[in-house]
């Protein structure tokens, strides 16, 4: 029974991990982004469209990784 329960906490933390990389991710690709648009400015509105866009997918991931926390 402890080795189950081991298993259990162990999949936690393996989710938990997941939802740290997703927040690197978004903090990397907001800062790209807005390196890109301080270097050409006339394409910020193009820009920020597609920042959003990738920062709602890079979200989905934490959120699945967190509902997977939760079911374990």
């Amino acid at each position: 029974m402890e080795e189950i329960e081991s298993a259990r906490l162990i999949a936690k933390g393996l989710a938990t991990v997941s939802m740290f990389g997703s927040a690197i991710g978004e903090g990397y690709l907001i800062g790209k982004a807005l390196e890109a648009m301080g270097r050409n400015p006339e394409m910020s509105g193009q820009l920020f469209s597609k920042m959003i866009i990738g920062v709602a997918m890079a979200e989905s991931t934490a959120i699945y990784a967190l509902v997977a926390f939760f079911i374990i």
